[in-house]
């Protein structure tokens, strides 16, 4: 499979899985309860995934959904937010360390 059709499998799977987010941020407040458990603990994850794996990869994209699935459960919603910057933080940390060592071993 190509990148490019990786990409755009990607992409729709996340548009169409924020279908139910957006129905459950606008819906009635008395439907929402009913499916509030699935949009927390299935479609947020998946989207998740498939925006970090576009963004930089699956691996990166398993750490991330275990991050805010895992945070989400024990502190919450800005548990989990919090996870993911510094997820994201640490990404980058990684990405300049390992440009510096890879200049590094090119210049000597």
């Amino acid at each position: 499979m190509t990148n490019a059709a990786k990409r755009s499998i990607l992409r729709w799977i996340h548009v169409i899985v924020g279908i139910p987010i957006l129905s459950y941020i606008y819906g009635p407040i008395s439907e929402v309860q009913q499916y509030a458990s699935a949009v927390r603990f299935v479609f947020v994850p998946v989207i998740v995934l498939s925006g970090f794996w576009m963004y930089s990869g699956v691996y990166f994209a398993v750490i991330g959904v275990a991050a805010w699935v895992g945070a989400y459960c024990l502190s919450g919603f800005w548990g989990a937010v919090l996870s993911q910057v510094a997820l994201f933080i640490a990404r980058k940390t990684w990405l300049v360390v390992r440009a510096r060592r890879s200049k590094q071993s090119g210049l000597i």
